[in-house]
């Protein structure tokens, strides 16, 4: 853990943990305008740091090592979640279950939330496939061009959006040019002045505008200025939650479909805001819960490719 940045991390926990909030179906409806909001940020500010802390460097096979080991939990809970939609009346439903139809998510249009895993690792292989392409060519203008390039064709294709493959090359180039990300993105408090005024034009909610950029770069910059002020006692385990995020991304869907019922029961409380805390509660302390189980039955080697996750 010594390696970590630990504002990388922070950053990472509170956006995964906003994530899990909105994938709560009855909060991402009953709050339209908060949801739009944190949609215009908090995924792309996440492949921005994807980008920047991927390694391309530690050489080929160690790379495509750290890919399959990305991929076998994403083949299995994506093809989970692809049965499922077949089988419970859910929004992305699948009418007829085929093995050309669980084929066509699993490689190239992905159901659910693992469209990120699968953007993921697309940016990925597509940046070291450039980066060795081009060789002893291998200037910095030249792979951005060629990887933009790249990105664009994939999106023609229909198999990736540029959108978010551009907010992930944002974060390779701060890498490449070894631009600190805590000195890019500086921490002020002032950030928060611009971003309520941003946020009062619901046409400035789009991650794909100019308007959404700014967004994203002053909300990374306005959390790094409360992480300076914050007490170690919140530091410790939102650093923790920051470095097994890949754990929440993989379990937390299965929590946030299984705490639908909780709906009903918190149904007194007008503001939803009791639905939210216990449900988050539950998807964070399930989604550990499967972790550990693995890690205790020596099964994590077979499904992270490691021996323990936590």
């Amino acid at each position: 853990m010594k390696n970590r940045i630990a504002e990388l991390d922070y950053l990472k926990a509170v956006f995964i943990l906003l994530m899990i909030v909105f994938h709560l179906a009855y909060i991402g409806d009953k709050y339209p305008y908060a949801k739009s909001l944190v949609y215009t940020f908090h995924m792309p500010a996440f492949l921005i740091i994807s980008g920047y802390v991927m390694n391309i460097a530690k050489g080929v096979r160690p790379f495509l090592r750290s890919m399959g080991w990305i991929f076998v939990p994403y083949a299995v809970m994506e093809t989970g979640y692809v049965v499922m939609s077949a089988l419970l009346p859910v929004r992305e439903s699948v009418d007829h279950l085929t093995v050309s139809l669980w084929l066509d998510k699993l490689f190239l249009h992905p159901l659910g939330p693992y469209w990120y895993l699968h953007t993921l690792m697309l940016c990925g292989l597509t940046y070291l496939g450039v980066d060795k392409f081009l060789g002893r060519w291998n200037q910095t203008v030249s792979v951005w061009i060629l990887l933009a390039l790249c990105y664009a064709v994939l999106s023609v294709l229909g198999v990736l959006s540029l959108v978010n493959a551009l907010y992930f090359m944002a974060g390779a180039v701060l890498k490449r040019t070894e631009v600190d990300f805590r000195s890019f993105f500086t921490p002020s408090f002032w950030a928060v002045v611009p971003v309520v005024w941003l946020a009062c034009d619901e046409a400035n909610l789009n991650k794909g505008t100019l308007s959404g950029v700014a967004m994203t770069y002053l909300v990374v910059s306005l959390l790094l200025a409360v992480f300076r002020h914050l007490p170690e006692r919140i530091k410790h385990p939102m650093n923790y939650i920051g470095s097994h995020t890949f754990i929440l991304l993989v379990f937390s869907p299965v929590f946030t479909m299984a705490v639908k019922p909780l709906v009903k029961v918190f149904a007194f409380d007008a503001t939803g805001m009791m639905f939210l805390l216990v449900s988050l509660f539950i998807c964070v302390l399930g989604s550990f819960g499967i972790a550990w189980c693995l890690d205790r039955l020596h099964l994590s080697r077979f499904f992270w490719g490691k021996s323990r996750m936590l």
